[in-house]
């Protein structure tokens, strides 16, 4: 990588042309990578008079060139340190905040982490009172204090509410790996964030469907088709909203010695998995379309289709809160209380911990039951 330093001419109107003011030129860094790779360039938000007229203007060119040679100068270091392996001082001052939105800026690809990033940032922002800090700073006692401050603020939904013992965990995870990315990029000394205990995680109840809610459910008609499909597709493989959403018919595939299997990037983890599914989830599909069109095509995830899924769980007597996420937690209850050994439960839902689908295994457990049970009858 090279780097140089370069004007960019300016344009001027006849008008300043003649009250004899001089044309400004911007000056920029262009960046100069290896083969192959496209030319960057970098607005310095300096310009320099092309034909100065007196004195001052020349002045003015020489303190602007000079600084634009140092920040220059500058870039080179920083570029040298990180290749040496040495943490960039230039980049250890860039703001925490700025750094942090830039992160939020790139999950956007995934709605759900990108509403969780972006909430984590929004609270970041309170706690910060809109100042920045740079990365430098960002120590032990900063973290601990980003920690309580979670511990006692109110939702940005409802400021009567406060957090829940999840969420707050969730946001403080998001700032731990903030700085292990800076961290990995070379651009703070250590990562504060391994000296710091994190939050114990609140216990949840996750709502499911037993196997006889779910035959209701398949009987009962719904309105919009499409979407009664995908629900029960997700029941029947455990898979996420985001993921039977993108699925193409080339992700479903056929052999005779592993029968039907799915093959996708989880949108999610992007973890690449290879999944069996039933041949009752296939022929729930219907007519098999073209290798890239969708599924499940004209599905959308949203406050009125969620309205309209409660009103579909209500009209086949079913008295539980329900969301399309429940279709992947009845699919996991379901396995395990089928006997389907806990590991194997795991790589169907693409877990990467085991610790991940415990929480189920927690949900129904068969062995309590029938505990609860040993006892005799008393009268």
């Amino acid at each position: 990588m090279r780097i140089y330093l370069r004007k960019r001419i300016g344009q001027i109107s006849q008008k300043n042309e003649k009250n004899g003011k001089s044309r400004k030129n911007s000056l920029y860094l262009l960046h100069v990578p290896g083969k192959g790779e496209k030319r960057q360039y970098e607005f310095l938000k300096l310009f320099v008079y092309d034909k100065p007229k007196n004195n001052l203007e020349k002045e003015h060119n020489k303190e602007t060139l000079k600084l634009a040679e140092a920040i220059k100068a500058q870039k080179i270091l920083d570029m040298q340190s990180t290749a040496h392996g040495f943490v960039s001082s230039v980049r250890s001052k860039i703001g925490f905040l700025a750094f942090f939105k830039k992160l939020v800026d790139k999950k956007f690809d995934s709605t759900g982490n990108h509403g969780n990033w972006l909430s984590t940032y929004m609270h970041l922002t309170d706690f910060l009172n809109g100042k920045d800090i740079p990365l430098e700073r960002v120590d032990d006692r900063f973290l601990e204090s980003f920690k309580e401050y979670l511990l006692t603020c109110s939702s940005r939904k409802s400021s009567r509410c406060k957090l829940n013992q999840n969420s707050i965990l969730s946001y403080f995870n998001k700032i731990r790996a903030a700085l292990r990315e800076a961290y990995n990029r070379r651009m703070i000394k250590e990562n504060p964030a391994v000296r710091v205990k994190s939050i114990k995680a609140g216990e949840t109840h996750r709502e499911f469907l037993t196997f006889e809610e779910l035959q209701k459910l398949a009987a009962t008609p719904f309105e919009l088709t499409n979407f009664k499909n995908a629900f029960l597709f997700s029941a029947l493989t455990g898979l996420r909203w985001s993921d039977v959403k993108a699925l193409c018919w080339e992700n479903i595939q056929y052999s005779e010695t592993d029968g039907w299997m799915l093959k996708f990037q989880q949108k999610k983890t992007k973890g690449a998995e290879m999944l069996p599914i039933s041949e009752q989830a296939v022929k729930l599909l219907g007519m098999r379309g073209e290798p890239n069109s969708e599924i499940i095509p004209d599905i959308k995830y949203s406050a009125w289709n969620n309205i309209k899924l409660r009103e579909w769980v209500k009209s086949a007597g079913i008295k539980k809160k329900i969301t399309f996420h429940c279709a992947r937690h009845s699919f996991a209850t379901l396995q395990l209380s089928m006997n389907t050994d806990i590991y194997t439960v795991s790589k169907l839902l693409g877990h990467r911990h085991l610790k991940t689908t415990e929480i189920y295994a927690k949900v129904i457990d068969k062995k309590k039951i029938e505990a609860a049970n040993r006892i005799p009858q008393l009268f």
